[in-house]
């Protein structure tokens, strides 16, 4: 039987407890309750039950959700429709849209066990072969999942495909707008100067939009057994996860760190060239040009303005509580740290363009 602890924010336990007993069979309460800390964005909970059983729940923040954010139904409709592809993905068990149950709508999928290798001391685990093997299988999983045809797997009507960058441009400068605890001039600047330079738009596919290894449950011996984190997920330019995993891959003896504990600085793992050779490969394998990777310059420039943008979003909203804490990890001095970082490599990226 689960021990009993502290319930966290975002749960109301006698109501979600209900919830589950009617809409997942298969779960045995009492429940326990567990928020992982690791998540910015989305409430992300392990919940345990006296069969010894482990399910994972996931809600909006308790505050600040932003239009067109946050959306649990979008999210459940992803993870479904993925489920029967090649994508590995938690499987959907339950969503629930009724406001009175816990404040917010939320949706429950199965807990995977693995490995999220959030820091170079997790990353230790696995031998250098499997972080080699792990490199290669996020490069080539980024690639199947673009090779994916919306329609054919049931996501054709997630939203509009054509000007993706010029949309995320929008959505984003419109976000951080609202959401904005500081001046930070550079942001619009960047802004303005990708949205003259916005490139046409090569292939269009799945978009995850925040592709990273700690998004993804590895394996020992570094196979991805689940992909994680769908909030940001789109129909449109997917140069721009190319780009976004790049943003993350930090290397050994990177000054600059989009992560503040990144797994990847851990000997073994493949280079970023290495990366954007691993991904072209598996494109050229199904017969599709990786000429589209020449104007990678424009995406990260772009990768790192949007995180930038995101960061800005997810320190407002643990500075007002809605993170079921107040406190940054790491602290609020390396929170801005990361922020400045990205802007000033957004603006290394943009000179190139």
């Amino acid at each position: 039987m689960p021990t009993p602890n502290a319930m966290p924010a975002g749960i109301n336990s006698t109501q979600v407890t209900q919830w589950f007993t009617e809409n997942i069979p298969q779960a045995a309460p009492p429940l326990v309750f567990e928020l992982v800390p690791s998540g910015h964005s989305n409430l992300t909970y392990i919940v345990s039950d006296s069969a010894q059983q482990n399910f994972v729940l996931r809600r909006p923040p308790l505050a600040q959700v932003l239009a067109t954010a946050h959306d649990m139904s979008r999210e459940y409709l992803i993870i479904s429709a993925l489920g029967a592809t090649d994508i590995p993905v938690p499987e959907a068990l339950g969503l629930c849209e009724d406001e009175t149950v816990n404040e917010r709508p939320f949706y429950v999928m199965g807990f995977v066990e693995g490995m999220v290798l959030r820091n170079p001391e997790l990353a230790m685990e696995l031998t250098p072969p499997a972080r080699a093997e792990a490199s290669r299988n996020m490069a080539r999983m980024l690639a199947q999942l673009h090779l994916c045809d919306p329609d054919e797997v049931g996501l054709g009507d997630l939203g509009r495909r054509e000007n993706y960058i010029a949309r995320q441009l929008r959505r984003w400068k419109g976000q951080l707008e609202q959401s904005q605890t500081t001046q930070r001039q550079q942001l619009f600047e960047v802004h303005a100067h990708l949205e003259r330079h916005i490139p046409t738009q090569l292939f269009t596919g799945i978009v995850h939009g925040d592709y990273r290894l700690d998004n993804c449950i590895i394996s020992p011996s570094g196979q991805v057994l689940a992909v994680l984190d769908w909030e940001l997920c789109a129909l449109g330019d997917v140069l721009a996860d190319v780009a976004m995993l790049l943003i993350y891959w930090a290397e050994p003896g990177d000054e600059f760190k989009a992560l503040e504990t990144s797994p990847t600085v851990v000997p073994g793992f493949a280079s970023r060239v290495e990366m954007l050779e691993a991904y072209a490969e598996a494109l050229a394998q199904t017969g599709r040009s990786s000429q589209q990777l020449s104007s990678i310059d424009y995406y990260l420039a772009f990768a790192a303005w949007r995180l930038a943008c995101i960061l800005e979003g997810v320190y407002s909203r643990y500075l007002i509580g809605a993170m079921g804490s107040k406190e940054l990890p790491g602290g609020s001095d390396s929170f801005n740290t990361r922020i400045e970082r990205l802007i000033s490599k957004a603006v290394e990226y943009s000179e190139a363009i």
